[in-house]
């Protein structure tokens, strides 16, 4: 088949792409939503969305987990149906060869690089020699944090922690640590509660998405937290990389269709992150790189664009 943009794959007959059924059919008794930590978007918007998946008649169960590369490999081995994951780690999975196809891209997640509001670190270099968190084992943070640092030319601070959300928020607090890595939507809430009662400072990183994207592509891209949020005083430029909605490509059509519908119907009430794509707007939803959608999301968007 000759390649097509994006938009040219969506404009065609379902019949036409391939390794598509279009009259796909099938259901699973119970579907099994991977998100996130606690206090992270990704727990707050699986929460809101399996409320709506059930509203719309499905059996959900949503499963707590340490981010993108956990839900990743949950998906490829059959432990979920249905789950969120940073872009660059979705990426990843795809040229490793894992089944993994993409429902939507949701929103932007914004790379966090938080240190106390007293702290004297102003730049990543001066990481070298610290003790820093760069987010959960099997995380999307930690796979965005580690590349942040590659391309600010550190092997790494010689004190790597991998800390969840919560975990670091603690460490920091008890100066156990002096820096930690968060990639998540903004403002994220359990970051937002930290910042009210104990003043923080996000280090800009801005300036280092043209060497990300050099070795890595597009999947990262300029981004920049607003002032006021976290309490800061002016925009923080930093690294964005958006958030997909992912499945394995065994799904079922018409299942994957239905849950796309569910995803635009109920967009108002899910309280996406304040980022571009939080209105969950069609044409922002279909760029997903380098992740195929699944035929089942292809065919709403067809639908969608009349």
């Amino acid at each position: 088949m000759p390649h097509l943009c994006r938009r040219g794959f969506l404009l065609l007959p379902a019949a036409l792409l391939p390794g598509c059924s279009a009259g796909a059919t099938g259901d699973i008794s119970e579907l099994r939503v991977a998100t996130g930590p606690a206090g992270g978007p990704y727990a707050q918007f699986g929460s809101r969305f399996a409320a709506e998946l059930r509203r719309s008649g499905f059996a959900v169960r949503v499963l707590p987990t340490a981010g993108s590369v956990v839900n990743l490999s949950m998906l490829a081995d059959g432990r979920a149906d249905l789950g969120f994951a940073l872009a660059d780690s979705a990426a990843d999975a795809v040229e490793a060869g894992r089944p993994v196809t993409a429902l939507a891209r949701v929103y932007l997640n914004y790379v966090h690089l938080v240190v106390p509001a007293y702290s004297s670190l102003t730049a990543p270099a001066q990481l070298t020699g610290k003790a820093v968190s760069i987010g959960a084992k099997g995380s999307g943070t930690a796979v965005s944090a580690a590349r942040v640092l590659s391309a600010a030319g550190l092997p790494g601070p010689a004190h790597l922690r991998w800390l969840d959300l919560a975990e670091s928020i603690d460490a920091l607090d008890k100066e156990r640590i002096e820096a930690f890595f968060w990639s998540g939507g903004v403002s994220t809430p359990a970051l937002a509660d930290y910042a009210a009662r104990a003043p923080i400072r996000l280090v800009p990183l801005g300036t280092l998405v043209p060497a990300l994207r050099r070795v890595h592509g597009p999947v990262y891209e300029h981004a920049t937290v607003p002032a006021g949020e976290y309490g800061t005083r002016a925009p923080v430029p930093t690294v964005g990389t958006p958030s997909y909605l992912v499945c394995p490509p065994r799904l079922p059509g018409r299942v994957a269709r239905a849950i796309t519908e569910v995803l635009f119907d109920s967009r108002d009430r899910l309280e996406a992150p304040h980022a571009p794509g939080g209105t969950l707007d069609v044409r922002y939803a279909i760029g997903t790189g380098a992740v195929p959608l699944h035929e089942g999301a292809a065919q709403y968007y067809r639908s969608a664009y009349g």
